[in-house]
């Protein structure tokens, strides 16, 4: 079961989603990992569902395996915001400056097209 709810407010939002899907995999503190599928996608995070079982404000590293590239995406440092049954929503803390610039990419060119 998974602690944490998804917050009242949600028009905070910092930037515009896309819809998108693809496989994602987390990794956390000791050796904790699991994959989800991602719902939708912005240049400040994401919203996936997962049958692993995640709670608010843990952190972890992602590989998105987005339909741009053959190779993932990678977020070095992703928080856990909100959780609500298998939907949980993260925030992207630390992106590599190439990976930051790829996302940014991914976005604008999915909001004109269907990817």
């Amino acid at each position: 079961m998974s602690i944490g709810l998804r917050p009242a407010k949600t028009n905070a939002r910092k930037a515009k989603r896309v819809p998108l899907t693809c496989r994602l995999f987390f990794f956390g503190e000791n050796d904790f990992e699991g994959e989800a599928r991602l719902v939708d996608l912005s240049t400040s995070g994401c919203r996936a569902e997962s049958q692993v079982p995640v709670q608010v404000g843990m952190e972890f590293r992602l590989s998105l395996f987005l339909p741009d590239y053959q190779w993932p995406l990678r977020v070095e440092r992703a928080v856990v915001r909100w959780v609500d049954g298998v939907t949980i929503a993260l925030e992207f803390l630390t992106l590599r400056p190439a990976q930051r610039d790829r996302l940014i990419t991914l976005t604008i060119m999915s909001k004109s097209t269907t990817l």
